[in-house]
């Protein structure tokens, strides 16, 4: 069986977004076309609350999805659905904007805040879907364990099993996988022509196409050299351990017009979004 082979590695840039909010912008405008469908993602690990007890105050979003996925910490959120409560230890708020939401992201002072957001485009088709919210609870999300790995199966499938999330004809895989040290690891089951990535948040980790091992914060971009045959990601753990995210998504291969917390398609939709932003008309479309 072929092997997906790491073709990129962004290890992105420090950033501040929201009131004040020191964090680490892994993908965005730039990374767009290799990691379609997944548009931006922002790491944070830090043991210091004034990196992020200012939060992200109430903002709008449309077009996309917002993956918000702690492994450590505490973020209170409230949105225009009438949603409200806390994302804690090993949980995910999984937001579907659609054709309009406005939301708060508060985090609170914890001893460790681990974890990252994830942009998902919306295709055009769904750019203006009603908006959607879903909470997944630590108890929500299927746990696989072996001698050497413990996966958590966020969304998609994995060996069988369906994640707590359905995401549909986007087909997104989303898996939280913790390896004990020096250990191999093995996946085959994305399709070669959906794009796959890892997200590595703890320890070191060497797969096919990297000369030496890459250490936390750094997104691998796994592609496959073959579309004609089943390619696994083959990984090896360090001394360590490691714990990453594997994230894989169909790509869709459509044009981006993005501005700000907004992703739709023209620059005619952009304008139209901000107008209504303006005038009060954004939620439900206008």
């Amino acid at each position: 069986m072929s092997k997906r082979i790491c073709t990129r590695i962004d290890r992105g840039k420090d950033a501040v977004d929201g009131a004040g909010v020191k964090l680490r912008r892994v993908l965005g405008l730039r990374t767009v076309r290799e990691y379609d469908p997944f548009l931006m993602l922002d790491g944070f690990d830090s043991t210091d609350p004034n990196d992020y007890i200012k939060g992200f105050p109430w903002h709008p979003h449309r077009g996309i999805e917002t993956v918000t996925y702690l492994v450590q910490g505490i973020i209170d959120h409230k949105d225009s659905l009438g949603n409200e409560g806390s994302i804690g230890a090993l949980q995910c708020q999984w937001m579907t904007a659609g054709s309009g939401i406005i939301h708060q992201e508060m985090p609170k002072a914890s001893d460790r805040m681990l974890g990252c957001q994830l942009w998902i485009n919306l295709p055009a088709k769904d750019k203006m879907t009603s908006p959607a919210y879903k909470d997944i609870r630590q108890e929500d999300v299927p746990v696989i364990t072996s001698d050497t790995a413990v996966v958590r199966v966020l969304a998609g499938t994995y060996n069988g099993r369906a994640g707590a999330f359905d995401a549909g004809s986007r087909r997104v895989n989303y898996l939280d996988i913790e390896l004990q040290p020096n250990t191999e690891w093995r996946y085959d089951q994305t399709p070669n022509d959906h794009t796959l990535f890892l997200y590595l948040l703890e320890g070191t980790l060497l797969t096919h196409g990297l000369e030496q091992p890459e250490t936390k914060g750094c997104a691998l971009l796994m592609t496959s050299p073959d579309q004609k045959q089943n390619a696994q990601v083959v990984v090896q753990s360090g001394p360590e351990g490691a714990r990453f995210l594997l994230i894989s998504g169909k790509p869709l291969h459509e044009p981006i017009s993005w501005g700000g917390p907004i992703v739709m398609n023209t620059k005619e939709e952009l304008d139209l979004a901000f107008q209504q932003l303006d005038n009060g008309t954004f939620i439900n479309g206008g």
